[in-house]
């Protein structure tokens, strides 16, 4: 028995009393170690290398072992535009406490304030971020949680902008409580699967707030996306999950709330879209929900450009908006059912609270200005009202089964919180 208990010491207490007796190394003018470079080099695994406040003009910081680099009432790191500033390689690291300026540019290089490469089990946090190109970029490093940054770009153009945070062959990440502004996307997603991203605000941004591409079975929830060049792009993906997101002045000739394109098997559920040109649009997307969701005051809340099968559309409200629906195509096998439509002016002699007669939610003058979009002057002119209502009552253009048969009669009182 006695040598049972000196195996089990040797194999599983040693190679652990590293970590035991981790230490602290300063980093300050007059400490130990005067560069945040010098403390990384003189840290054993597992320690923490404490900056003080300072400002530290450093570039190339590179992390290659287990540590935290925390700092102490936000020291200030000055890339000074000459490149990458800090780069992870290592597993078990967290970032900590820091402000990072001035990251350089480069039409080759995606030059980051922070990256993480190859890398599993990371945390960064309580980051500002500023003067970047990109702020935080993950390739092919997974488990890792990206919390409470700050990121504010500068960018005035696409081709010459970064994205704030970007994910590329990343897997189960955690994005949460994070602000982004002023970069070309918010948050970009390539190839990254399984993540969560929760609670972020991704404002004024040049192209998009949120942006997937070829990436499954996500998560994103409780987000504001407000006043970018597009709220949020979902393309090529699937099992995309969508509740209770803010999206919210996305203005522009070609802006929306939410692009969906090839996206199937996916839910979008309680969510606001409020004053965008664009609510949704939609193009090759199959089988999702939209359930209980607040489509108000848009240009258009949901425009369907065609390829969108076995879509269910149930308990939203929609108000107010120019035109709930267009649809280019007459054939239609999408339901929709139960929903709240501000401009249906049906009865209700049962009182059940449901309308007697159906509802056809797609006007024949949305027909014509997607084709004409000039003819979007007439709009509240009395020949708009005379074509809808002839097509109403015979439809051509428009699916003739494309109708609300159980129109509720007053909104539904979606609680938000």
């Amino acid at each position: 028995m006695n040598w049972i208990f000196v195996y089990i010491c040797i194999f599983f207490i040693v190679p652990h009393t590293g970590m035991l007796q981790a230490e602290t190394i300063r980093v300050c003018k007059k400490c130990e170690a005067s560069t945040i470079k010098e403390g990384i080099l003189k840290a054993a695994p597992y320690d923490t290398v404490l900056v003080q406040k300072g400002t530290y003009k450093e570039v190339d910081i590179r992390i290659d072992k287990p540590l935290v680099l925390k700092g102490e009432n936000y020291p200030l790191i000055d890339g000074e535009f000459k490149g990458e500033i800090i780069t992870i390689v290592s597993d078990d690291v967290t970032i900590d406490g820091l402000f990072i300026i001035n990251v350089g540019t480069s039409y080759t290089k995606d030059y980051a304030a922070v990256r993480v490469t190859r890398s599993e089990n990371f945390l960064l946090q309580n980051l500002v971020l500023e003067k970047l190109f990109f702020g935080i970029y993950l390739e092919k490093s997974n488990n890792g949680r990206i919390y409470h940054n700050n990121i504010l770009g500068d960018a005035e153009e696409e081709y010459n902008s970064g994205n704030g945070i970007q994910l590329w062959y990343s897997n189960n990440i955690e994005i949460e409580h994070n602000t982004i502004s002023r970069v070309r996307d918010g948050i970009y997603l390539e190839f990254a699967n399984n993540c969560t991203i929760r609670n972020n605000k991704s404002v004024n941004n040049i192209r998009y707030g949120l942006h997937f591409m070829f990436s499954n079975n996500d998560v994103y929830s409780n987000n504001t996306f407000e006043n970018n060049g597009a709220g949020v792009a979902v393309m090529f993906s699937k099992e995309i999950t969508m509740h209770n997101n803010v999206f919210q002045d996305n203005w522009g000739t070609a802006s929306y709330g939410m692009l969906l394109k090839e996206i199937n098997d996916s839910e979008i559920i309680g969510n606001t879209f409020k004053d965008n040109t664009v609510g949704i649009n939609i193009e090759g997307s199959n089988r999702v929900t939209y359930k209980g969701n607040d489509f108000i005051g848009n240009g258009w809340a949901i425009k369907s450009r065609g390829a969108c099968y076995t879509n269910l559309f149930l308990e939203n409200n929609f108000l107010f908006n120019s035109f709930d629906l267009s649809y280019n195509s007459r054939l239609n096998d999408n339901k929709f059912e139960n929903n709240y439509w501000s401009n249906y002016a049906g009865y209700d002699l049962d009182k059940d609270g449901i309308g007697d007669i159906p509802y056809r939610p797609v006007k024949l003058f949305s027909y014509v200005v997607n084709n004409t979009p000039e003819a979007i002057i007439l709009l509240r002119s009395l020949f708009v009202d005379i074509i809808d209502f002839s097509e109403k009552v015979s439809p051509v253009f428009t699916p003739d089964n494309l109708v609300d048969q159980f129109p509720k009669m007053k909104p539904f009182a979606h609680d938000r919180n």
